[in-house]
């Protein structure tokens, strides 16, 4: 037998099915070379990517579903795919990063190349974002994986012959580890992908108001006010601990969060919001094919986070990291400077391999869907974007 392919040195890559999907991941056997000068510095590659990367062109046909407790996400489709693609082909859910959605760069890229190869995708457009409705007093959260539940569950009833598998960055990655660490055996996902994890939110909130990290600091609290202000009904005569002056005045993400969001969702304190949200502690209970991708340089994920031990120790993860990317920047490979990161063609390998290796299956028993109390169709409506 030949033996097991080596990730190039300039990577690192670990986990306890690294030697499974080594030998598919055909990327990592090549060297990172990030993009002269901006490549170099991790701010210059964070705000270059977020300032200059192209915005592929998609048109979206938009669905937006209510949630049990009366919350409401929407989804984006590309328009045309319902009636182009079989209704088996693999469906992808992307979840976007903090006061992210479907208009992100790094969204559509990934969208696009995995559009090219027969895959139906879906961005998941948290309450809020992207001009996500908000219909309760109640913004998502690093914690709150009921959304995710909910918007799978739709997905699943909506194409039954489909696998359905996700991608999820930043905040996004935090909540989608989270989901099958919570779901463990039972997860209905066939497989995900993780990318500028925070993983530890305490870490994260250390490092996030150092140094130049206060300009990123900024700007997301800034974007959180922003959606804030535009449902700020909602929220009048808001008693008990809720501190609205500060989350709309908030300075910082954790301002805004010691405001509103720990508040929310029955946090004591911003720690304790931060300390029981964090996906690091999800890993272990992981049993979904996971791939998590991070930058060793990231300014918002902080390698120090990565739960290496436990990544190791689980049979369904790996985890690569690169020595350079920045947060959400990953300015190399053949699309760069411009173009896709160069994670995409890493990440669409793996979601590859994994579903030649599966074929569409009936929905698992256990899971049960009642139809007769839960019909998702009933509390949506679509139009187009």
């Amino acid at each position: 037998m030949s033996a097991t392919p080596r990730p190039h040195p300039s990577l690192e890559v670990l986990g306890g099915a690294a030697e499974a999907f080594l030998p598919v991941l055909k990327t990592l056997q090549q060297p990172y070379k990030p993009y002269p000068f901006i490549g170099w510095n991790r701010h210059v590659e964070t705000i270059f990517a977020a300032f200059f990367r192209k915005l592929p062109e998609v048109r979206f046909k938009r669905e937006c579903l209510r949630t049990p407790d009366d919350g409401s996400v929407a989804l984006d489709w590309v328009s045309g795919d319902d009636g182009r693609l079989p209704p088996d082909s693999p469906l992808l859910v992307l979840l976007p990063g903090l006061t992210g959605g479907s208009d992100d760069t790094y969204v559509r890229h990934m969208l696009i190349r995995a559009r090219n190869k027969g895959w139906r995708v879906v961005v998941f457009n948290s309450s809020g974002c992207a001009d996500s409705p908000v219909t309760t007093p109640q913004f998502y959260s690093a914690s709150f994986t009921g959304d995710m539940r909910e918007v799978v569950r739709h997905v699943s009833t909506r194409y039954p012959k489909a696998n359905i598998y996700a991608v999820g960055w930043s905040l996004g990655a935090n909540i989608l580890v989270r989901y099958p660490g919570e779901e463990s055996h039972r997860c209905p996902l066939s497989g995900a992908v993780s990318l500028c994890n925070p993983f530890n939110l305490i870490i994260a909130d250390e490092d996030f108001r150092k140094g130049f990290n206060n300009i990123y600091d900024k700007a997301l609290a800034k974007g959180l006010r922003s959606i804030f202000k535009r449902h700020l009904l909602l929220f009048e005569d808001m008693g008990g601990e809720y501190n609205i002056p500060l989350a709309l005045n908030a300075k910082t993400v954790k301002d805004f969060d010691e405001g509103l969001t720990r508040v929310s969702f029955g946090f004591k304190s911003t720690d304790d919001y931060y300390s029981h949200s964090s996906s690091s502690d999800s890993i272990r209970n992981v049993c979904t094919p996971l791939l998590c991708i991070q930058a060793a340089n990231d300014p918002i994920a902080p390698s120090r986070g990565i739960p290496r031990d436990d990544i190791k120790e689980n049979p369904n993860c790996v985890l690569v990291v690169t020595p350079q990317g920045g947060h959400l920047g990953w300015v190399a490979g053949a699309e760069m400077p411009l173009g896709a990161p160069w994670t995409d063609p890493l990440v669409v390998d793996f979601l590859e391999h994994l579903r030649k290796g599966r074929q569409p299956e009936d929905p698992d028993p256990s899971i049960n869907i009642d139809e007769s109390e839960h019909n998702p169709l009933e509390n949506l409506e679509s139009l187009e974007v």
